[in-house]
């Protein structure tokens, strides 16, 4: 039996390390190719051959780093900011009321993580050029609020309702709380580990988002990161530069790991008590 259990935990770990090699190699080829010189064409699987950044330097040129990097802090923290508003506005009535119209707006919300927007993409263009809504960078927050709330509302609600303790809002009330007291001052400072997985989770897709960016913003001067790197696509008459591409995605990817290593202490106690409970 002892010997049983040894090698079941031993082949696990293979499978661990095996899985985590398989996602790490690419990653480090990767890196590797981003720290050579832009005309270094040697073969990728040399291991750090050569340690230079004028890939780097090359791709921040070329890119315009700073202008994109804030388009993109603009279009996803407006957006975060409010999705979160409004999915825990929204979320807080779902959670505590217990009636048919409460559970069928839960529902409805829910439906909403099956539909893609592709689907609707073309009715929603539509709609935008009837109602005269310019297009520019500020344009696809709409759809990145839309598109971010059923899962948003999702993740809140559950937490509410399990993380939330009512007896709380009770004690609020016979103090002479009113309901939106009772919400901003009591039940929102409670959301702060849902609230930053929903940040995290959202924010990541709303940074790295391509499709809504391409389709509603026209302009160079107002393109994000995911932009902003067609510049580094070659054709037939200029080849693409991978190690300027590598460079380019490690730059664009930088913030996200910065902002994941500040916020993850919140990220898993979200994720299990607002999804596993709810």
């Amino acid at each position: 039996m002892m010997l049983r259990k040894v090698l079941g935990k031993g082949s696990v770990q293979v499978v661990v390390l095996l899985v985590m090699a398989l996602n790490l190699i690419p990653l480090i080829i990767a890196f590797s190719t981003s720290l050579r010189d832009p005309s270094n064409n040697t073969n990728p699987l040399i291991l750090f051959g050569e340690m230079s950044f004028a890939s780097y330097k090359a791709a921040f040129d070329r890119m315009h780093f700073p202008e994109a990097l804030w388009n993109s802090v603009v279009l996803t923290g407006v957006s975060v900011v409010f999705v979160v508003l409004f999915a825990a506005m929204a979320s807080y009535p779902m959670a505590r009321l217990k009636t048919k119209l409460s559970k069928f707006m839960y529902l409805f919300f829910l439906s909403g993580l099956v539909v893609p927007a592709q689907m609707v993409l073309i009715p929603i263009v539509q709609m935008i050029n009837a109602l005269h809504i310019p297009t520019n960078q500020y344009t696809p927050i709409f759809m990145f609020i839309t598109c971010s709330l059923p899962f948003s509302t999702f993740l809140y609600t559950g937490f509410i309702r399990s993380g939330v303790p009512e007896e709380v809002e009770e004690a609020a009330h016979i103090d002479g709380a009113g309901l939106f007291q009772r919400f901003w001052t009591v039940v929102f400072p409670l959301l702060i580990p849902v609230t930053v997985s929903v940040i995290i989770t959202q924010g990541v897709w709303i940074w790295n988002d391509y499709f809504f960016n391409m389709i509603f913003i026209s302009s160079a001067g107002d393109s994000p990161l995911p932009l902003a790197m067609l510049g580094f696509l070659g054709d037939q008459q200029n080849p693409t530069q991978w190690n300027v591409l590598f460079a380019a995605c490690f730059l664009c990817a930088l913030p996200l790991l910065l902002a994941f290593l500040f916020l993850q202490k919140y990220f898993i106690g979200g994720m299990t008590v607002g999804a596993v409970k709810g």
